[in-house]
């Protein structure tokens, strides 16, 4: 998209980019608490990059992009600098109000249009007419319904629309985790992170699948995104799988499933985690205590069951000139950022602190080898790579306000809730059943992170009610919320795993279906275990941890279909 660019849009971009690193980290290290002003500076640095890269189709020349760009700074700007009077005539607001809130949901909806789709303002389309003509509904979902101009004020202005949960989070922890990735990259630990898991075990049964396995934990835990994680170690390994024997389908399945498990993975859990701490007021360590056990159980669970395949087909690797030793011994340092961010929020640092001293970590990591050293020019590139990786999430900033607006606004949240108990009548595994559906349904046309927040705002309530503690309750919608990306017929990151293998797309994301299995036992653990989710005595903990894995390893073994297949000794 940058190539694309003429030297002053360039400029422009390598601008913004540099901006969002020095303000971000002056924030994180001088600012004790967020303001309108780290929500705004954001948004409006996002739009204007959004209308800047992702062209207009339908007008010639870029005037309709340029309109929009200046648009944005004053609809934005308009916020933050009457943000203490706008609260202050709540319900009052004037014509201008209005018409600059009007403005500012519109081109929210078409930013969303430019980088997700069409599907997603769709879904902003029939949320904003449910908003103004909720009166004409049935009595189930009614409410009294207001006009559009009204409707997009409460959307723009209020702390539940487009400046809330969703900028605060992005604004205050994720851009500057998604510029600590890029960083991180930057600094050489990639081919480090795929390097020393094809020396581990690039040469046992199955060696290149469990390569993608162990790499795609490894770079997933600080990429954040599965389809990311997918291209990044998928166009290495999903070839050497297909090299060693793995059927091409099965080698752009086997990726995607174990990609998505960097969505789980601490520190970084594709944004979802910062969201949950969010809506729970939990400590984010905390989120990560959690969510680590459970992570690691997943990459576990696509491991063995990778295993059982190579076994079943006599799959092996070849062995790494290199040694696991020796490549360990060159580059364990690429650990030092990850141990940096980790050990900081466990000792109580706050996340956009602990992100900014992982970033000079990754620096300093850089200087140890002469050709990945970060000087003035690859800064500037980490910058824009972490500008350009940050704005897919950004830019559905302004749909996931109406979406969650609306709901707020109309009192679905409630309704919702009520409903999905009546359906289950107060059966918790078949209200994690019709949770799994809706999030399924949801994640077809909206990001996994939009989508958590979104369920999680309507689906939390009715877990809750059945008696499961709000972290476990949270983390069952979170992983609920990531099966779009290898469950058909959406499946993207499935079917990006394919477009690499060169595979059948349907046959793709039905073996990506079948190895990431744990994706669905998951939530079920965390609303009948409570020890899985740390809710319970220490021996309690150790007992379920124990059993899980027992378990674990006998789920994927029946599920790879190894003791049917009379072939293995």
């Amino acid at each position: 998209m940058y190539e694309k660019l003429n030297v002053a849009e360039r400029w422009l971009f390598d601008i913004l980019s540099l901006a969002l690193v020095l303000f971000y980290s002056y924030s994180a290290v001088l600012v004790p608490a967020a303001t309108q002003y780290h929500r705004g500076i954001y948004v409006v640095i996002t739009y204007v990059l959004v209308f800047l890269v992702y062209r207009s189709r339908s007008v010639p020349g870029r005037v309709a992009d340029y309109l929009l760009m200046a648009s944005s700074v004053l609809c934005i700007g308009y916020w933050m600098w009457n943000f203490e009077a706008i609260n202050y005539r709540v319900g009052a607001e004037t014509v201008l109000d209005q018409w600059i809130a009007v403005a500012g949901v519109l081109i929210g909806v078409e930013l969303a249009r430019r980088v997700v789709g069409s599907v997603f303002v769709v879904l902003g389309g029939v949320m904003l007419l449910y908003g103004v003509y909720g009166d004409y509904m049935p009595d189930l979902i009614s409410h009294a319904g207001d006009t559009f101009p009204a409707l997009c004020t409460s959307i723009f202005y209020k702390s539940d629309g487009v400046f809330g949960i969703m900028a605060n989070v992005l604004a205050t922890y994720v851009i500057l985790f998604v510029i600590f990735g890029a960083f991180l990259e930057t600094s050489g630990a990639q081919r480090f992170f795929v390097d020393f898991p094809l020396a581990a075990v690039g040469h046992r049964i199955g060696g290149p699948a469990k390569v993608a396995v162990i790499a795609s934990g490894l770079f997933g835990s600080i990429s954040g995104s599965a389809i990311a994680n997918t291209v990044s170690t998928g166009n290495f390994t999903i070839p050497m799988m297909k090299k060693a024997g793995f059927k091409p389908h099965v080698a752009g399945a086997i990726e995607p499933a174990a990609s998505i498990g960097g969505m789980f993975m601490p520190p970084i859990m594709g944004a979802g985690g910062f969201i949950m701490s969010e809506l729970t007021g939990v400590p984010y360590s905390t989120i990560m205590l959690v969510a680590v056990f459970p992570a690691l159980m997943y990459f576990f669970s696509v491991y063995v069951m990778v295993h059982y395949e190579a076994k079943q087909h006599g799959i092996r690797g070849e062995k790494a000139r290199t040694g696991a030793g020796e490549i360990f011994r060159r580059g364990w340092y690429y650990v030092l950022p990850l141990a940096v961010i980790t050990v900081l929020m466990l000792v109580g640092y706050s996340p956009a602190y602990s992100a900014i001293l992982g970033m000079v970590a990754c620096i300093a990591v850089s200087w140890l080898r002469e050709d990945t050293r970060i000087g003035p020019r690859r800064f500037l590139e980490a910058a824009r790579a972490g500008a350009e990786n940050s704005l897919k999430i950004g830019a559905t900033l302004g749909v996931i306000g109406i979406i969650i607006g609306v709901l707020t606004y109309s009192g679905l949240v409630l309704t919702f809730a009520d409903i999905v108990i009546e359906l289950a009548d107060g059966r918790l595994w078949l209200t994690i059943l019709l949770i799994a559906f809706a999030s399924l349904i949801l994640g077809m046309g909206v990001p996994v992170t939009a989508a958590y927040l979104i369920t999680a705002v309507v689906a939390v309530p009715p877990l809750t009610e059945l008696g499961v503690n709000p972290i476990a309750a949270h983390m069952i919608v979170y992983w609920l919320s990531q099966d779009s990306n290898i469950t058909p017929p959406v499946c993207i990151a499935a079917f990006t795993g394919a477009t690499i293998a060169q595979a059948d797309m349907w046959k793709t994301a039905f073996s990506a279906f079948k190895f990431a299995k744990f994706l669905y036992l998951a939530p079920f653990l965390f609303g009948y275990v409570p020890a899985f989710s740390l809710n319970g005595s220490a021996s309690d903990i150790a007992i379920a941890f124990v059993l899980i894995i027992i378990g674990t390893w006998g789920y994927s073994w029946l599920l790879s279909g190894i003791w049917l297949d009379r072939r293995v000794s």
